[in-house]
């Protein structure tokens, strides 16, 4: 199967109403390019999961300025003061999940598994009608796996095979995504020849990805900036 696909070709795979699955922590190791064809797109009633909404007018941000997004999901919207202002106004539905307990639900939702149980959020608002059990004495709430649509992910490297190799913080909460998207299309820096990475360099198997986007954006000095090349 042809896993190098266009720009253009990405959209054929995301549709209205769709659960995404966006990796990324702050912008790094965000998919940006995908982001920006989607913000270029009509797509609209999405529903995101991801730790925060980007920046202004930068990744999830354009999804938020466009008014594509009708629920978000995750742990740190304050960072987009778009967010907020959604927020308030009624215009969009936040389900707020603290950080650990989101990629734990993520990385049961990939593993086949129905939730977890959990001291976290016992007590608060958070856990308001769910369902609560005592463990050794211990108030635990359970928390449902979480699984998505489309998995939108951004990885340094992959060989022509659909490999993935990361860059420090940047693996965040991709790795964990790969596994529980039903489509896994992954946004890349660069592509290498297949045999180029040892096996213990692999971090997402080839098995988990079904699509392989080269990357707009260059990185300069520690910051991803759009390239003049880019189409």
């Amino acid at each position: 199967m042809k896993k190098l696909i266009s720009k253009k070709e990405l959209l054929d795979y995301i549709h209205d109403g769709d659960t995404l699955l966006v990796g990324g922590f702050g912008l790094s190791g965000t998919p940006l390019t995908i982001l920006d064809r989607i913000a270029e797109s009509p797509l609209k009633e999405l529903t995101v999961i991801s730790n925060n909404l980007g920046e202004e007018k930068k990744g999830l941000g354009k999804l938020l300025e466009k008014r594509q997004l009708k629920k978000a999901i995750g742990s740190y919207f304050t960072t987009n003061r778009d967010a907020v202002r959604e927020w308030s106004q009624g215009k969009l539905e936040i389900e707020l999940v603290p950080q650990g307990t989101l990629a734990e639900a993520i990385r049961c939702g990939g593993a086949g598994l129905g939730g977890f149980y959990t001291k976290t959020a016992v007590g608060t608002q958070l856990a308001l009608n769910k369902e609560e059990k005592v463990i050794d004495g211990e108030t635990f709430i359970f928390e449902k796996a979480i699984k998505g649509d489309v998995s939108l992910i951004k990885a340094t490297k992959a060989d022509r095979l659909g490999n993935l190799v990361y860059e420090h913080t940047s693996r965040n909460f991709n790795a964990v995504m790969a596994t529980a998207g039903k489509i896994v299309i992954a946004e890349v820096d660069e592509i290498v020849e297949t045999g180029t990475f040892s096996p213990s360099e692999i971090v997402t198997p080839h098995v988990y990805v079904d699509y392989i986007v080269k990357s707009d954006y260059v990185k300069k000095g520690g910051k991803y900036l759009e390239s003049s090349q880019s189409n």
